[in-house]
């Protein structure tokens, strides 16, 4: 992305600029990006940025922001440009070797903060936790709920351990490297997950974007459906009387994770629907 530097461009020049590179690069958002990419140089929430629309800015801002919107036109996540992202109205850390969270992910907090019995056993196992996102709004949300957050990536860990001590609620949670549960011990009211669920043979087809996340947290094995069986085949060891078991799923994958859990002893409660309408976070319950 070229700018020209012998003139002082204005923030809404450099925007319309920006917006216009991007979406010729096939960014789908681009003013959008644009505008949280210039406010992420500056330091400004996007309403400044239009309240301050005609000022001028310094070579050197002209520069860094340059050099964010060439990455950004390489289809880099605006989140790992600007190393944040909110979720459930928290700030998040995040960094390419963890998935970016999305809105659609709210739905699993929801759901856990609906079954958790907080007057009781209030303990919680994340399987797959990559920033801490659902851990972390969890533990925002009461300070009586423990979670047991794992990852089988220890630079995954590290980026959540990070984002659990800059909120405060390091003391809420205990971060163990396991894959799945082979390294946990205890028992939990609620298991809880977003686990990968892309088709193996569907991952080169997907956008630049999320090919540039972590395949470790997208690849959901040949049919999308393999980390479903580990998790619900083995929950039930690791599980209270009564607990629950809370997961993200893909919109098309409803009846089939419904069925496996069922046929591993568990009971459907519901399948959440998210604010598209497709299907998105699947309820059991054990015993």
């Amino acid at each position: 992305m070229t700018f020209t530097m012998t003139k002082q461009h204005t923030i809404g020049e450099l925007i319309r600029l920006s917006a216009s590179y991007l979406e010729s690069k096939g960014c789908s958002s681009a003013r959008l990006d644009a505008e949280l990419l210039l406010g992420h140089v500056l330091g400004l929430e996007r309403l400044d940025l239009y309240l301050n629309f005609d000022k001028p800015l310094s070579s050197k801002e002209v520069e860094a922001y340059r050099q964010l919107i060439g990455r950004r036109g390489q289809r880099t996540p605006v989140a790992y440009l600007t190393g944040e992202k909110e979720f459930y109205a928290i700030p998040i850390r995040v960094a390419p070797d963890v998935l970016i969270p999305r809105p659609e992910t709210e739905f699993v907090v929801d759901k856990v903060l609906e079954v958790v019995d907080l007057e009781a056993s209030a303990r919680v196992l994340e399987l797959g936790t990559g920033s801490g996102a659902i851990s972390l709004a969890l533990a925002c949300q009461d300070p009586r709920i423990r979670i047991t957050a794992v990852d089988v990536s220890p630079e995954a860990l590290c980026v959540a351990k990070e984002n659990a001590q800059r909120l405060e609620v390091d003391q809420q949670i205990e971060f163990l490297e396991s894959d799945l549960f082979e390294n946990v011990s205890d028992t939990y009211a609620v298991i809880c997950s977003n686990p990968p669920y892309i088709k193996r043979d569907e991952l080169s087809s997907l956008a630049p974007e999320v090919c540039a996340e972590p395949a470790l947290a997208l690849d959901g094995g040949p049919d999308g459906l393999a980390f479903y069986r580990r998790i619900l085949n083995q929950a039930a060891s690791y599980l209270e009387q009564p607990g629950f078991v809370v997961l993200e799923i893909g919109w098309d994958q409803g009846a089939d994770v419904r069925s496996i859990g069922e046929t591993a002893g568990f009971t459907w409660l519901e399948t959440v629907k998210d604010y598209g309408g497709q299907d998105r976070v699947v309820v059991f319950r054990w015993r």
